[in-house]
């Protein structure tokens, strides 16, 4: 996901941190982007990349 989000989004430096439990949140500048938990789903592919760019 991570590869996908930086070549789909220009200007976008990319850090994925492992975690456990399912646990699948996306953040920019400290903003939340989307959420696993509040979703109840993993994104759609793209989704994550449009968020950005509407940010």
């Amino acid at each position: 996901m991570a590869d996908a989000i930086q070549r789909g989004v220009d200007g976008v430096d990319v850090e994925l941190v492992e975690g456990s439990g399912g646990v699948f949140e996306v953040t920019a500048d400290g903003e939340p982007i989307y959420s696993k938990a509040e979703t109840g789903r993993f994104p759609d592919p793209g989704e994550v990349e449009a968020l950005i760019r509407a940010r």
